[in-house]
């Protein structure tokens, strides 16, 4: 393992030292969870915090913001402590130096956009595994470890218990701090795991507030393209069937492959089911899941697996016995039939109602939780996400629509503020669609079980207040 001198990380963070040149023997981490000789990256220190910092023997403490007395108090001590104007780049040097010593050889895959980026990225993971690859990913059931700015995916690779083989990252197209954009986010942290492979999903818009446009997210979800580093000979894989990704061929080096997925394609999808190179490959009904967007996240899977070389036998295999990361259209219950899905912005809104409308037999009651804290703009775009999606449904399409803020289980990070509910309600009331507000997920959900007859689906959408409602459903029951 590479040992460096806090002047050397100093100066590649673009930060500022205080204290002495001391050599960092450990790896980067938490201070919770650090041991001597560890390198701390927080967002923020006080005093107490490099109190704690110099008695466990940590080496140094790299933040953006200094409170209280803690430069007075890491001068006093004479312990290194470095600020820089920006943590993502402590964060993406980390990520770089944990790839170097102990992965340095791995096959590395980093996928990024707007939607299915955890499906995509787990079901790669799946299908290395399956293949006999010691495979790390930073996916899991909630995607806690996806945004890359703080050193928990520079920790993990370091912590790994066997030699790193293939690694696949999710990257946050876009990622903010205090209300801030992290300008250049997907770019910076490719650049920091020198992928051979970037898988790019759609173009859509969330984070409403760091970005206010499609363009802005275009150009974000681009900066992992562009990131791809020369003269290694990498592979873009890239969605064909949304247009604002297909035009990012453009941005591709001399030394990156493009290859496409989606209609007329390599890896398409038909009626009958996902093809390769013109034969069918997975039947339909052999997918875990049929919906649209799983497909498209499947896609995307076959042919970054493909661009590695990896056998048929073991893409189908992993593909067709895959379990789906919690949350990700799964099916709760079957009488009647209850979908989960994480759907949480308005491009996931609108193709998520679409997919469970084509799958019922009977009526569609829709249930969804208002985002709390996430601002105003962001639950109106929802809103007119909601209506779009069920007045797009076929004509004589029964359904009905349950809101509710979820102030049994939120937290006070994730509490519905007044200008949000009324921006959400008022939508819905201004475009005519009928609903049932429900202050409670429990009462909420209660509901739409009374309402729903066996042939009936009921779909639960949205992020934070909805997250509990399986447990929930089972405390009904």
């Amino acid at each position: 393992m590479d040992i460096i001198k806090t002047s050397y990380l100093a100066d590649k963070v673009n930060g500022k030292l205080i204290g002495p040149d001391k050599e960092i023997s450990g790896i980067f981490n938490f201070l919770n969870t650090s041991k001597r000789g560890d390198a701390v990256i927080r967002h923020w220190i006080d005093e107490k915090g490099v109190e704690i910092a110099v008695s466990k023997g940590v080496s140094c403490i790299i933040t953006q913001n200094p409170q209280g007395n803690a430069i007075e108090t890491a001068k006093k001590l004479k312990f290194p402590l470095i600020i820089t104007e920006k943590i993502e780049l402590a964060n993406a040097f980390a990520i770089s130096w944990a790839v170097e010593n102990f992965a340095t050889d791995s096959i590395r895959i980093v996928v990024t956009g707007t939607n299915g980026k955890s499906t995509t990225t787990h079901m790669i993971y799946s299908i290395l595994k399956e293949a006999g690859y010691n495979t790390y990913t930073n996916t899991d059931s909630k995607s806690e470890f996806n945004t890359l700015i703080d050193p928990i995916v520079s920790k993990q690779i370091a912590e790994f218990p066997d030699k790193i083989e293939a690694m696949v990252v999710e990257v946050s197209e876009v990622q903010g701090w205090l209300g801030k954009l992290m300008k250049n986010h997907a770019s910076l942290m490719t650049s920091a795991i020198d992928p051979n492979v970037v898988v790019l999903t759609n173009v859509a818009l969330d984070h409403i507030g760091l970005v206010n446009s499609v363009e802005e997210a275009f150009d974000e979800i681009s900066g992992s393209i562009k990131a791809l580093k020369k003269p290694k000979k990498t592979i873009a894989v890239l969605n064909h069937d949304d247009p604002l990704i297909r035009k990012m061929e453009n941005f591709k080096g001399n030394d990156t492959e493009v290859i496409f997925y989606g209609e007329g394609a390599a890896v398409e999808s038909k009626a009958e089911g996902i093809f390769y190179e013109g034969k069918l490959l997975i039947k339909k009904e052999d997918l875990p899941f049929k919906s649209q967007h799983f497909i498209q996240n499947t896609m995307a899977a076959i042919e970054a697996s493909l661009s590695l070389n990896v056998d048929l036998k073991y893409i189908k295999s992993a593909v067709t016995s895959y379990k789906p990361l919690k949350r990700r259209f799964n099916i709760l219950s079957q009488n009647p039939l209850i979908i989960d899905d994480f759907a949480h912005n308005p491009n996931g809104i609108v193709v998520t109602i679409n997919s469970a409308a084509k799958i019922t037999k009977g009526k569609l009651c829709l249930v969804t939780a208002i985002r709390g804290s996430r601002g105003d703009p962001i639950n109106l775009a929802n809103a007119e996400a909601i209506v779009k999606g069920l007045k797009g449904l076929e004509k004589g399409t029964n359904f009905n629509l349950i809101i509710t803020t979820s102030t049994d289980f939120v937290d006070k990070a994730n509490v519905v503020k007044n200008s949000e509910k009324d921006v959400f309600l008022n939508t819905l009331e201004k475009e005519g669609l009928s609903y049932i507000f429900h202050e409670t997920l429990h009462n909420a959900l209660k509901a739409a079980l009374k309402s729903a007859g066996k042939e009936d689906t009921i779909l639960l959408i949205g992020a934070q207040g909805m997250d509990p409602a399986s447990d929930v459903l089972r405390s009904i029951d």
